[in-house]
């Protein structure tokens, strides 16, 4: 990056962290630490709910997904708005009338100690891993494009994270987040305008999305009922759909944002607006990602997106290999652009016979480039077998680094790191509120003074901070980040929205047999994962409907006295 790039970053990132510390002063009990007082309107919980989901791995994995497999990941986020008028419905005004801190203080109220701890650990387990992953999706950008050391980075950028959350709590969280959104909305805006001006002065938006499409890679919408696709209409309306509720419902680290809200109507408008924003926001992600695809039509894109890789496959005795395959994919490149321009000219005088046959050059074509990948992903690996050899993550980054102009390219990066920032200090905020409330204030020491929860509240944030520091160090295995986390979330989320739903809507089940009913449950999803037999959005349904239906079965067989609440 410039200098320019350099000043941009660091006053972004600045003017963000003393923001949010300077809202957040003269916190002086866990009520202001951790659910900021419940003060804040409706726009402000929408922003921080949207702020907290949309972390760095959405503005680096989503344009990659596009540009790989096109527009199918927005299906992902279909069941959203349904999940969103449930939880206004049922869990928010539960969990307000009930005043707690955590999603998981009901379950104690409503079951017994052991499923709120069980349910707290899960969220713990899950959480703290997945934020890990977290904060090492923008330590990964930054590494690889200035070429310094991941580690190192890894640590200077958790470790900002880590210091204002421990300071101001949930209220540099939100306020900080509100701020954060609204810069990333704006820099999105602007960088969909410039890829699109990128392209050849004749090829507009239209012309775009039309050679987009003609490759393969518009196909937002697929309603076929394939249970190992990962992403069509029906995993996302029902498989997401129970991913969101249960995120938004179980995860403390969105609970904790709604519960922020000075009241039942502030925190339910909250979450409607993220509802109704979130799959236009990714929608224009995953078509920033379309566009960068067609703006390689025109331009030799890289054989392999990862540059760290490609540079030590070059120093190795593969060398001459790779160079012949880099002429043989410049030849093709060469030969796709001639295709693409007589497509333009038979899309301009509705030539339907030469756009089919210009499809099914460039169908040939893509696949010869995928064969020479294939094997220059080989060589990097016969080069070096630790090598990660998916590069999604790479490809919006590298495209930005070597078109964007300078400042542009500082703030851009600016917003990846400002994402992270969001969705990481909310994940450690939840974790220190659930260590704090449902593990120290309930097993350790139930009659703990203000100032002892409000220092506990500070020592715990520090301590998963460092945890999800530790984790971010190992995540560079983990393929694509955004599939990782989701899958990670799969694992678990289903388990804990089933416990919730036994919770609320079949009360006659006590505590043992749901206790049990989770951990059977978890034994089945994680038998189903290693198996591989099913798309993991599938895994959220499975577990939600097992956790139901064998604690209903063990009720059954042994009988006893309901736990219930009005």
């Amino acid at each position: 990056m410039s200098t320019i790039d350099w000043i941009v970053l660091i006053l972004t990132l600045l003017i963000i962290v003393l923001y949010g510390m300077y809202k957040s002063r003269g916190i002086k009990n866990i009520d202001g630490y951790l659910l900021g007082n419940q003060s804040l309107p409706w726009y402000h919980v929408g922003l921080s709910v949207m702020a907290t989901q949309a972390s760095a791995i959405t503005f680096l994995s989503a344009p990659g997904l596009a540009y790989s497999s096109g527009m199918s990941f927005v299906q992902f986020y279909f069941g959203l708005p349904l999940a969103m008028i449930v939880l206004c419905i049922t869990f928010v005004p539960i969990f307000h009338k009930l005043r707690v801190f955590t999603a998981y203080e009901f379950l104690e109220k409503r079951f017994d100690i052991r499923t709120r701890g069980l349910t707290a650990f899960l969220f713990l387990i899950q959480r703290g891993i997945s934020t890990g992953i977290s904060i090492f999706a923008p330590a990964l950008i930054i590494a690889s494009i200035l070429h310094i050391n991941l580690p190192l980075t890894t640590l200077l950028i958790g470790s900002i994270v880590v210091i204002y959350t421990t300071y101001g709590g949930t209220k540099a969280v939100s306020h900080t987040q509100m701020l954060q959104m609204s810069i990333i909305f704006g820099v999105l805006l602007v960088a969909g305008i410039l890829v699109v001006k990128l392209l050849p002065t004749d090829i507009g938006l239209y012309k775009a999305l039309h050679i987009a499409g003609k490759s393969g890679k518009t196909n937002a919408i697929d309603f076929t009922f394939d249970l190992n696709n990962q992403y069509t209409v029906w995993t996302g309306i029902i498989g997401g759909f129970f991913l969101q509720l249960s995120y938004f419902g179980t995860d403390q680290s969105q609970v904790g944002r709604y519960l922020t809200g000075s009241s039942i109507k502030e925190s339910r408008l909250g979450l409607l607006m993220n509802g109704l924003l979130k799959i236009p926001m990714q929608f224009c992600i995953l078509l920033i990602g379309v566009l960068v695809f067609v703006y390689y039509q025109y331009h030799t894109p890289p054989i392999f997106f990862n540059q760290v890789e490609v540079d030590k496959l070059k120093q190795s005795e593969y060398n001459s290999t790779y160079t012949v395959l880099e002429k043989q994919q410049a030849f093709i490149s060469n030969k796709k652009k001639e295709t693409i321009n007589r497509l333009t000219k038979a899309i301009d005088d509705e030539d339907q016979s030469t756009i089919d046959e210009a499809r099914l050059t460039l169908k040939n074509s893509n696949e010869k480039l995928n064969g020479i990948r294939t094997e220059v992903v080989a060589l990097i690996k016969k080069n070096n077998p630790a090598a990660e050899t998916n590069d999604n993550n790479y490809i919006f980054l590298s495209f930005v680094n070597n078109t964007f102009p300078k400042g542009l390219i500082g703030l851009l990066i600016a917003v990846i790191f400002l994402a992270s920032m969001g969705s990481t200090a909310s994940a450690i905020n939840s974790l220190a509120s659930t260590s704090t409330v449902d593990i120290y204030k309930r097993f350790i020491n139930q009659n703990s003074s203000d100032k002892q929860d409000l220092f506990w509240s500070r020592i715990f944030t520090l301590f998963w901070g460092v945890f999800s520091i530790a984790v971010a160090l190992y995540a560079s295995r983990l393929g694509n980040l955004l599939e990782a986390v989701n899958i990670l979330g799969s694992l678990f989320y289903g388990t804990i929205l089933g416990i919730f739903i036994v919770a609320f809507y079949m009360k006659s089940i006590g505590g043992k047999a749901v206790f049990y009913a989770a951990i059977i449950t978890e034994v089945i999803i994680f038998t189903i994962w290693k198996i591989d037999v099913i798309a993991f959005l599938w895994l959220n349904v499975i577990g939600c409907i097992s956790v139901m239906l064998i604690a209903y079965l063990l009720e059954n067989l042994i009988p006893k006295k309901s736990h219930s609440i009005e």
